[in-house]
């Protein structure tokens, strides 16, 4: 059987991490790579930290240069946060006939926000025989795949605390833009007014799936955002927040499912928050019978998380039936080991 062959479109923070990480995978080929502007033409390898080291050259190109019909068994979408943005581009994916895993927020629960997209999406990846999954390590994990899975331990559920304290320094400068960093506690509140301030994309999306998960609707939501300020510069990969500035966004939200019970969602985010005494962690508090009380401290690298979600989620997606899915519709994620194409169902892949 040939290698799992993979197209990465969008080459930043994500999509250059996943292409790192594919390069130690047994089984898996990058076969290209889809970019814009002063990228193409250039090699793959200019931009990512993996050497060459004789392997291949990959050029990146236009994306419907390079995503055509049977170039590749999945493409990897690192280019959006919201579902109507990345539509075009993921329709166009599933067109050529190729499965897709993007890391778009939205796109993990898509029905939360957008159901009718949903719906359409749906439609075009049956018509063509593939399937689309949107994951990341928040939405798509921490705070909602995680909570459904120590569920599963409990015979009843009265509520619900998913707390994620992370830092925001591995992610590109897309989510920096997002979060607000750098800018004035005044421009903040004038974006959270006027509605262009995006915090923490993925409240609606995980609290959808967990209701789903649980057999419940969603009766009530809302959420609310507030700005975390830095008394001292602080600056990361992609963002520079200095004193007086916004160096992340404290974001809440608060949910109330068809049965009654409450949600609750806590998620402060900033750049470099070891700087000024932060402890980042992950925090599951259920309590039913019998009750949770799980703690991972320092967080799950939310960069890290994101690139291994995308990856590994890979035999998984080729695997299922044609749809649109979500986490809990999918085998549980695990890290890619071994040969990849040994977890490949052989009637499942497009490049035989």
């Amino acid at each position: 059987m040939q290698n799992v062959k993979v197209i990465i479109w969008g080459l930043g923070a994500m999509g250059g991490g996943v292409a790192d990480m594919l390069l130690t995978k047994e089984g898996i080929d990058i076969v290209g790579v889809a970019g814009r502007n002063k990228k193409i033409g250039t090699s793959m390898y200019d931009y990512i930290k993996t050497e060459r080291a004789g392997r291949p050259d990959v050029i990146i190109q236009a994306a419907e240069d390079v995503i055509k019909p049977g170039a590749a068994d999945i493409v990897i979408l690192c280019t959006d946060s919201f579902t109507e943005k990345a539509f075009p581009r993921m329709k166009f994916i599933m067109e050529q006939g190729i499965n897709c895993i993007t890391s778009a927020e939205e796109m993990a629960y898509p029905a939360a926000q957008n159901p009718d997209l949903a719906a359409e999406l749906d439609k075009i990846a049956k018509e063509n025989g593939v399937t689309l999954l949107g994951t990341g390590i928040n939405p798509g994990h921490i705070m909602d795949l995680l909570v459904l899975v120590m569920t599963g331990c409990m015979t009843d559920v009265e509520h619900i605390l998913s707390r994620r304290v992370n830092s925001l320094s591995p992610f590109g400068p897309a989510v920096m833009e997002e979060q607000g960093i750098g800018i004035s506690v005044e421009e903040f509140a004038k974006r959270k007014a006027d509605g262009s301030m995006s915090g923490h994309v993925g409240f609606a999306e995980s609290v959808g799936m967990i209701a789903e998960g649980l057999g419940l609707t969603v009766d009530k939501f809302a959420q609310d955002m507030n700005p975390i300020t830095t008394d001292v510069d602080r600056k990361s990969p992609y963002g520079f927040a200095a004193a007086g500035s916004c160096a992340g966004v404290a974001m809440e939200a608060d949910a109330t499912l068809s049965n009654g019970m409450e949600v609750r969602m806590e998620h402060p985010q900033q750049i470099e928050p070891e700087q000024v005494g932060v402890t980042t962690g992950d925090y599951v508090i259920i309590k039913g019978t019998p009750s949770v009380n799980m703690l991972n401290t320092p967080e799950v690298e939310g960069g890290l998380g994101t690139i291994a979600m995308c990856a590994n989620m890979i035999p998984q997606v080729i695997n299922a039936e044609p749809g649109l899915v979500t986490m809990i519709d999918l085998p549980i994620p695990r890290c890619l080991m071994g040969d990849v194409r040994n977890r490949i169902k052989p009637d499942k892949k497009i490049v035989k």
